[in-house]
């Protein structure tokens, strides 16, 4: 090909000098060309021939070859999405794919955050949820005191497993939170940007608070969910927003926690707005895990859809409840990978108020029936949460959940998971039994295909 463009430049070169010579001496009689020239012409002639027709011969192949298949595969709707263009939104897809293959093990990349009160709540939560096969980013919000979130980051830094792995990163900058405003949203984004940069390679996000805790161990969950496309996004959603409209969608508020270095609630400007045209709103839980995939646009947002909705929920009362489930509904892209569950057992009044209920040992029961890999929320050191460590997670206090990973032993009392083995090993047990039961359910013919996006 190269041959090819520098015969082409030459023949055009010469060419031009000979239209040159001839319209710059109109009154000298016309010259025949010289016999050399017709040699040139005829050399040139016969690369571009040869390489006209291998060009042919190579694209032939090459669309014979293609793993799209078919001569006129080019002609075919996917192919037509995914051909090279000159706009640089092409380029920005490609590393939305998912990092591993269907039946590896996956990896989960978890957001903790907490706030005033939560360091130590979040400590064990975190502990409930390692593996080292996972990322995790733990953040204390701008309200707890500075000797709150040092004891937090010292524990990341000082414990031995995270140490020596290095899959665990605290927010040392830490951002201001109000739950009923944006900052929420852009605090889960924040922690998503770090683990896409900093986080290798992993499969789903789920973003939890300290108040949440896990109802099956690690190896259960990772062992069921080695079997799903990794492009499935378990949100719970729906359109149907009802008095949502006029309490949360219509009204105007400021949340100071975007400008402001102390807390302070949201408030209400006088004015209120139409419910959007431009795209559709959906609302549902704030928890979530999200493929990477969608992550991945949800930062880089090459159609702009992600900054638009992002803006527009920037003055929304409740925000973490309806911009990633209005961004992945009206994404073409990424409506039909939603599975419609936040796959948590969350206790609500009836109609819901701003926070559910706290659960405790009445709920135990409940909890395990729900097949739900997470619950919430939890007072710090309730006993229902040494009930599930005992009965669910088989976690001794102080120690992380057990797993195949582990490669020490319990001697004299010490944790068999100070030694990491093989972190792709698993040994699911009844927690995977139960969560595969739950996702037969969810991904059903009755409720998969037509819960999406509704």
């Amino acid at each position: 090909m190269r041959e090819m463009k520098k015969s082409l430049k030459a023949f055009l070169t010469l060419r031009h000098q000979q239209q040159h010579q001839q319209h710059s001496s109109p009154n000298l009689p016309q010259q025949h060309p010289q016999p050399p020239i017709n040699m040139e012409y005829r050399k040139y002639f016969l690369i571009l021939a040869v390489g006209s027709t291998f060009s042919v011969v190579l694209f032939f192949l090459t669309t014979l070859s293609s793993p799209e298949g078919g001569l006129f595969s080019f002609l075919s709707p996917s192919s037509t999405s995914s051909s090279s263009s000159i706009f640089v939104e092409s380029k920005l897809k490609i590393s939305s794919s998912s990092s591993s293959s269907l039946s590896s093990t996956p990896r989960i990349a978890y957001l903790i955050s907490g706030s005033i009160g939560d360091g130590d709540m979040l400590k064990r939560t975190l502990m409930a949820l390692y593996h080292p096969n996972n990322q995790y980013v733990v953040h204390l919000d701008l309200e707890a005191p500075s000797t709150e979130r040092l004891g937090v980051r010292r524990y990341v830094e000082g414990h031995p497993v995270f140490r020596a792995v290095g899959n665990v990163r605290m927010i040392t900058r830490a951002n201001l939170v109000t739950y009923r405003g944006p900052t929420m949203v852009a605090n889960t984004l924040h922690a998503a940007a770090i683990l896409l940069r900093e986080g290798g390679e992993w499969d789903w996000f789920i973003n939890l608070s300290a108040s949440d805790y896990p109802l099956v161990r690690q190896d259960d969950l990772l062992h069921v969910f080695s079997d799903l496309p990794r492009d499935l996004n378990f949100i719970d959603h729906t359109s149907n927003i009802g008095w949502k409209e006029f309490q949360r969608a219509k009204p105007i508020i400021i949340d100071p926690g975007l400008y402001m270095t102390k807390k302070s609630d949201v408030f209400w400007i006088t004015q209120r707005r139409s419910v959007p045209t431009a795209f559709k709103l959906f609302t549902g839980s704030a928890w979530m895990a999200l493929s990477r995939s969608f992550i991945d646009y949800c930062i880089w947002g090459w159609d702009n859809l992600p900054r638009t909705v992002l803006m527009y929920y920037a003055n929304f009362i409740s925000s973490p409840e309806g911009y990633f489930h209005t961004v992945i509904c009206n994404a073409q892209e990424f409506r039909n990978t939603t599975v419609n569950s936040d796959i948590h057992f969350i206790s609500w009044d009836n109609p819901p108020k701003q926070h559910p209920h706290y659960l405790t040992l009445r709920d135990m029961s409940a909890m395990v029936d729900s097949n739900a890999p997470f619950a919430r929320k939890f007072h710090p050191d309730d006993p229902v949460l040494d009930q599930i460590d005992s009965e669910l997670l088989f976690r001794k206090p102080g120690m992380l959940v057990p797993g195949e990973w582990c490669a020490g032993q319990s001697i004299n009392g010490s944790d068999p998971c100070s030694i990491v083995g093989n972190a792709t090993l698993l040994r699911p047990g009844h927690g995977a039994v139960r969560l595969q039961r739950l996702m037969e359910l969810l991904l059903s013919k009755e409720n998969f295909r037509p819960r999406q996006c509704k």
